[in-house]
């Protein structure tokens, strides 16, 4: 299984990013693939947030063209969305405090724990990932 963070869909959907073409080639392929993929609200939600503002994006999408960009995600045979397990507070906390998180890094801690608490690899190309060594992650768009 496999837990997409958000950077990967927002470089799908940015055609002006140099990670674009790679992104959207990785993504069609694992959403019309057989590998159960993950997505967390906390992912979603930075998708919706991120793809709809215009300080970040020259052509934000409308939230109804985000929504149902996720909607479509959603219809795919191979998605479920996963949920903090009964053990997620107890392994976030010994993430958060294991590598002294604050600030942006508490998100990251999160989902690491999230991947973690369901056997899932985190797909992400955030290097911060690499701080938390319990969990599996790599960068599908390294040497892409």
């Amino acid at each position: 299984m496999i837990l997409i963070d958000a950077n990967i869909l927002l470089y799908a959907e940015d055609s002006l990013n140099p990670q674009n073409s790679n992104a959207t080639e990785w993504l069609d392929a694992r959403l019309s693939g057989d590998t159960p993929v993950c997505f967390c609200w906390s992912t979603i939600n930075a998708y919706l947030r991120i793809s709809t503002n215009r300080r970040v994006f020259n052509k934000p999408l409308s939230i109804s063209q985000a929504a149902e960009r996720v909607q479509s995600w959603m219809e795919q045979p191979c998605v479920k969305i996963i949920h903090p397990t009964d053990g997620h507070w107890k392994l976030f906390k010994e993430i958060m405090v294991g590598c002294q998180a604050s600030a942006n890094l508490i998100p990251d801690a999160h989902l690491a724990a999230l991947a973690i608490g369901h056997g899932c690899t985190l797909c992400s190309t955030d290097m911060d990932f690499a701080r938390f060594p319990k969990l599996k992650w790599k960068n599908p768009l390294k040497d892409a």
